[in-house]
């Protein structure tokens, strides 16, 4: 009978979690390089230790200890995003962009999902907390409830924290703000609709004192009414597509005369209003012309092609995360620029 002795090595199963003194150990590194390398440090690391670390650390199942992290330097290597429905491709797409600045800055994103309620906002915002994310970003539309107050109290404990607070659109107190030209934008799509002959047009926004539909109504009046168009009516209802739909068949019921252009705050409402006019018999364009916001892939891919103003989500995503993190990081005075798009959906009269 032969006794065989098998040595240990990195490859064994282990009793307990791998700490970063046996990464350090195994690459053959200093703790103080592997803790660079592993720990989301900002100083450089020599690219052949940086190979040597992550092999080792994967070799023996290492993880992070964020909470540990955490207590050490006041912040975790998180970044909280806040956003209203996950669902809309508005939010998919600026989540893409933080995420994309998140990896290159070793960072992990968190989702929340307001549901555009304060009262939850104001809790997540608490519970977030816990984690001590070093940043956060408020991609929901903002509102003016009155629960606002209670909101700003936690953003603020937040910031006192260590963690910094990034809204699109401004904020009060301790805040950094990425500028959407949402009034801008709209105004300028009313003047090119009202230059391409249109005269009469109905809104689909959403409930009053939600600051983006509220900015993109009152921009779009103002373009549309400078170029001699008028709103007849403003239907309210959510940024979704069953609100889209179900306001633009209420509109369809209160009569929409041919050559009207319908104006929906988003392209998800938009869509949704689409389907509610050719499930009226009616046809978009040549009939009743329907313009949106936003340019999400679906507006383009729909027939025919959906009017609307381009906002470079992902960028914007990806300069908030930037405003989250960077200590040099300034306020821009100026808005992200945005496109109007004009497609089959609203042809000329």
């Amino acid at each position: 009978m032969t006794d065989t002795t098998v040595e240990p090595g990195p490859s064994r199963a282990r009793s307990s979690a791998a700490t970063l003194h046996d990464v350090a150990a195994a690459a053959g590194v200093s703790l103080a390089t592997a803790s660079r390398v592993l720990n989301g440090s900002t100083r450089k690391v020599a690219e052949s230790y940086r190979e040597r670390v992550e092999a080792a650390a994967a070799e023996l199942g290492y993880t992070a200890n964020l909470s540990a992290q955490a207590t050490a330097k006041g912040t975790s290597a998180i970044i909280a995003l806040l956003v209203a429905d996950i669902a809309d491709p508005y939010f998919g797409q600026l989540a893409s962009g933080v995420a994309r600045g998140a990896d290159e800055a070793g960072l992990v994103v968190t989702i929340a999902i307001t549901e555009r309620d304060a009262a939850r906002e104001t809790r997540l915002v608490r519970a977030l907390r816990g984690q001590r994310p070093r940043g956060l970003i408020l991609a929901a539309s903002r509102s003016t409830e009155t629960s606002a107050p209670e909101l700003q109290q936690e953003l603020d404990a937040l910031s006192a924290m260590g963690g910094r607070v990034v809204a699109l659109g401004p904020g009060a107190g301790d805040v950094r703000a990425v500028l959407i030209d949402n009034r801008g934008g709209a105004r300028d799509l009313g003047a090119a609709l009202a230059s391409r002959g249109y005269r009469s047009a109905v809104i689909l926004g959403a409930q009053e004192g939600v600051r983006t539909s509220d900015d993109r109504i009152a921009g779009f009046t103002e373009g549309f009414g400078s170029g001699g168009g008028s709103v007849d009516r403003i239907y309210r209802g959510a940024f979704t597509r069953e609100a889209g739909e179900r306001i633009m068949r209420q509109a369809l019921a209160d009569g929409i005369p041919s050559g009207t252009l319908v104006f929906a705050i988003s392209d998800v409402v938009a869509i949704g209003a689409l389907g509610a006019i050719r499930e009226s018999g009616r046809e978009v364009g040549a009939d009743i012309a329907l313009a949106g916001f936003d340019d999400i892939p679906t507006g383009r891919d729909v027939t025919p092609g959906l009017t609307t103003v381009r906002v470079p989500l992902d960028d914007v995503g990806y300069q908030s995360l930037r405003a989250a993190i960077d200590d040099s990081w300034t306020q821009s005075p100026d808005s992200l620029p945005l496109e109007v798009l004009v497609r089959g959906s609203t042809p000329e009269r």
